[in-house]
């Protein structure tokens, strides 16, 4: 467990919050008022469920993929209230575009820090 890559770059942490927002934004629906909603409730559901799980499944085994799909996710959540036409939801454009932020902003730094951009820990040298 000590040669894990999580510990070794620190981004345990990062994948916490990862989780937290996640969670964030599947509740956020119910939470916030929203549910009813249709787009932006499915959305915040069905990405934040996504989040959330690949964020777990990356806290118990590091997985190269993890972080891209992270990164998509994220981005996909702050695109989703102008591509989906819910922009006009306060509550739900403020959730999904934190939460994507965050995520993205998070799963950037993860895939800096692992050289999987070609920088960071490995000297420029990318994981194989």
């Amino acid at each position: 467990m000590l040669t894990d890559p999580k510990l070794k770059t620190g981004t345990l942490a990062m994948e916490i919050v990862i989780a937290l927002a996640g969670a964030a934004l599947f509740v956020a629906p119910w939470a916030l008022g929203f549910a009813a909603a249709g787009a932006a409730a499915w959305n915040g559901w069905i990405i934040g469920a996504a989040i959330l799980l690949i964020a777990l499944g990356g806290i118990m085994r590091f997985m190269k993929w993890e972080p891209w799909a992270h990164a998509a996710l994220g981005l996909w959540a702050v695109i989703a209230p102008f591509a989906l036409g819910f922009s006009g939801l306060a509550a739900a454009l403020a959730v999904h575009v934190v939460a994507g932020l965050l995520t993205l902003a998070l799963a950037g730094v993860e895939l800096w820090r692992t050289g999987a951009l070609g920088t960071g820990d490995d000297g420029g040298r990318r994981a194989a």
